[in-house]
């Protein structure tokens, strides 16, 4: 219907994001009837991902209309946007008069920087997950988790999960299901081994030891962010 209001749906891009945490999401709402996709960042110069390529942001902070629903991504720049203080603004503004305040992988973690999660349940990448505590929020080992208005997807490959579980608000579960049809959405893994319960002990610790130095920097943000939401 032509008549029908536009659903204003941003998605944070930013320096090193995990591109996949934003695209597939977008992949998935833009076809969501009367979306209109809104890729935000403080300019629309192109913006590194962390896969080695950049992506274009298509609206700045200033010029950004209300956001029906605002998608924050996680990836390796995440630790950095924890504490900077025009981009947790942002969010902030944003929040106050979007219908649906959602992440995907350490995008939640970010929100919780903004103070944005506070006795919400939310879904993280399990590595981080436990990161959530200090910031107020209540860590869920799920693919989707809704509380309220917070819709969060756990680690990357989820935010497809996460982008159907969203349209199916937006537009109701028929629309949902024709998205899923429409992108091939029909996972068939060649390895069980996508969560540290299927993994196994020993590449979980592998995993883990793989993140040590990431690890450090995250756990310094979080401290920074947590002071400064004291």
């Amino acid at each position: 219907m032509t008549d029908a209001p536009t659903v204003h749906i941003g998605i944070l891009f930013y320096p090193m994001v995990t591109q996949l945490d934003a695209t597939g999401p977008a992949q998935v709402l833009v076809r969501v009837p009367n979306a209109k996709l809104h890729m935000i960042w403080k300019t629309k110069d192109p913006v590194p991902t962390d896969a080695g390529f950049s992506v274009n942001p298509t609206t700045t902070f200033a010029d950004c209309p209300q956001l029906d629903v605002i998608v924050v991504p996680g990836g390796f720049g995440q630790a950095a946007l924890m504490t900077d203080p025009e981009t947790l603004d942002f969010l902030r503004r944003q929040a106050a008069g979007a219908a649906y305040v959602t992440s995907v992988c350490t995008g939640s973690l970010i929100l919780g920087a903004a103070g944005l999660l506070k006795g919400y349940r939310s879904a993280c990448h399990w590595m981080w997950r436990d990161m959530l505590k200090p910031l107020g929020a209540i860590p869920v080992a799920e693919r989707v988790v809704r509380d309220r208005n917070r819709i969060s997807g756990g680690g990357v490959t989820a935010g497809i999960d996460f982008g159907l579980a969203v349209a199916a608000e937006l537009a109701g579960e028929e629309v949902a299901k024709m998205i899923q049809l429409s992108i091939e959405y029909d996972p068939a893994p060649p390895f069980d081994c996508g969560s540290p319960e299927k993994a196994g002990p020993e590449r979980e610790a592998r995993a883990r030891e793989g993140a040590a130095r990431m690890l450090a920097g995250r756990q310094k943000a979080l401290a920074d962010a947590v002071a400064a939401l004291s």
